[in-house]
């Protein structure tokens, strides 16, 4: 089957989040079972096409008169970058700087989303489904049923809209609307209307043909007032087609037995090598090198969302435990200056790295006993699954995908991790000293270690699901 795959971020190039991770790995795995895939995203400013090792083509995409190039970066499913200098070249941020959005975003990704979908005709390739992600691309379910409707392959084609996380919509003024060459009549409830405005993900959610999301149980929370940010109404209208697929990770970039980023390696069957990876993070953080006490990670943005007025409340008391954390990721100032704060005044206790860094994370992820992933809200989450294949137990609340992937430890044989549901400070603390205790006793911390790493969340087993939603569409 020919798939054509949109997405405002592609990593390794790009990446804000999970999306980036998901348009990295998903197209490959549907390639590596038969599938011509073809992905698309912007060429951003912060990507040097000759530093990446990208191929400029010989295509003139077209969106609305104006004209856009390419670049390639060869594979098994060939990532082309759409070229506008004014748009994206010029721009450092995919959708915006300090702190605040590019006014012009509506512009940007509409324009975007036309001239990908440029693509086939300028290839020659038919795609039988178009996959769009989030709201910088949702506006493709309409314009391939009214904008395209001439072309064969159009016309052949059905659209998936995948949700990553609802809560970022693209909802936009209603002067967007003819700005960004749309006809009027889009502007009513049963379309893009929503609140007096223009609304991206809307659109997608009305006239996509199917709707994923990226967990089974996000999928559900998400039809609710509770979680539906507004768009419950749309979403509970579409409930037949709304899929719950849980996303993969990439068990190559996520490989304890060679990853590059460690001091040593492990395995399930040999786990000596995270004493010494552990060793070396205490170091590497400069906290004491004390191998019988826990230490439990953070990694990740530093926000609401992720629970981290949790986590500041509960801060006091987890630190009278023995126990260290080591905490990496950027966000809410004050956030980041209350780790930095408890950092210096209790360096052996705590360390914080503010920023990003992608071998940090990988020594996280293999050095600490505990991850820590208290989410208010959790779409699918991608820490707790590199935590359960790197023998970290994680603490999670039961929420999204963090309900799906872990199973919470039933006092004897079962289970992956620990998980609590009220959102409380107490509840969080409830669950970190059921792990701390359990800790202690290393025949059964080696058990729940063993049992996580023996859990496959491999893109194959999600790319099979993929697979069996676009054939059913493509025979319609």
């Amino acid at each position: 089957m020919d798939l054509l795959f949109l997405a405002s971020e592609v990593a390794p190039w790009s990446k804000t989040g999970g999306l980036g991770d998901v348009a990295g790995a998903l197209p490959r795995a549907l390639a590596a079972r038969g599938h011509r895939v073809v992905v698309a995203t912007p060429r951003y400013g912060s990507i040097d096409p000759a530093g990446r090792g990208l191929r400029r083509v010989d295509l003139t995409l077209h969106a609305r008169g104006e004209r856009a190039g390419a670049y390639v970066a060869d594979g098994p499913a060939p990532v082309y970058f759409i070229e506008h200098e004014r748009l994206f070249g010029h721009r450092r941020g995919l959708y915006g700087e300090h702190g605040r959005d590019y006014p012009d975003n509506a512009a940007r990704f509409a324009f975007f989303t036309r001239a990908a979908l440029d693509l086939p005709a300028a290839l020659g390739f038919s795609p039988r489904v178009v996959h769009l992600n989030d709201w910088q691309t949702a506006l493709g379910a309409w314009l391939v049923r009214h904008e395209k409707q001439e072309l064969a392959w159009a016309r052949g084609a059905r659209t998936v809209l995948t949700i990553h996380n609802l809560a970022y919509q693209g909802v936009f003024g209603k002067h967007e609307v003819p700005a960004v060459g749309l006809p009027w009549e889009v502007f009513r409830y049963e379309a893009m209307e929503f609140y007096d405005q223009l609304n991206f993900m809307k659109a997608g959610l009305v006239f996509a043909d199917a709707l994923t999301t990226v967990s089974p149980t996000y999928a559900r929370e998400i039809l609710t007032p509770e979680s539906g940010n507004g768009l419950d109404p749309q979403l509970r209208h579409r409930a037949r087609d709304l899929h719950g697929i849980l996303n993969g990770i990439d068990v190559r970039e996520w490989d304890p037995a060679a990853d590059p980023h460690l001091p040593a390696r492990f395995s399930r069957d040999d786990l000596s090598g995270k004493a010494a990876c552990k060793e070396a993070l205490q170091r590497e953080l400069r906290l004491p090198v004390r191998p019988g006490v826990p230490l439990v990670g953070m990694v990740g943005r530093l926000a609401e969302q992720k629970g981290l007025d949790l986590v500041a409340a509960a801060l006091p008391d987890l630190l009278r435990q023995d126990v260290q954390v080591a905490v990496l990721g950027s966000g809410r100032h004050d956030y980041e200056e209350l780790f930095r704060r408890v950092a210096r005044e209790q360096p052996d206790r705590l360390a914080a790295h503010v920023g990003f860094d992608e071998g940090l994370a990988h020594r996280i992820e293999a050095g600490a006993d505990v991850f820590l992933m208290p989410s208010r809200f959790e779409p699918c989450g991608l820490n707790q699954m590199y935590s359960l294949r790197y023998g970290t137990v994680p603490v999670v609340r039961a929420v999204g995908g963090l309900e799906d992937t872990v199973e919470d430890y039933d006092g004897f044989r079962s289970g992956t991790g620990f998980k609590f549901r009220e959102y409380q400070p107490r509840a969080l603390l409830t669950a970190v000293r059921r792990a701390l205790d359990l800790y202690r006793d290393r025949r059964a911390w080696a058990g729940l270690q063993a049992r996580g790493m023996a859990q496959d969340f491999s893109w194959d087993r999600s790319a099979q699901t993929y697979e069996r939603l676009f054939e059913s569409l493509a025979a319609r």
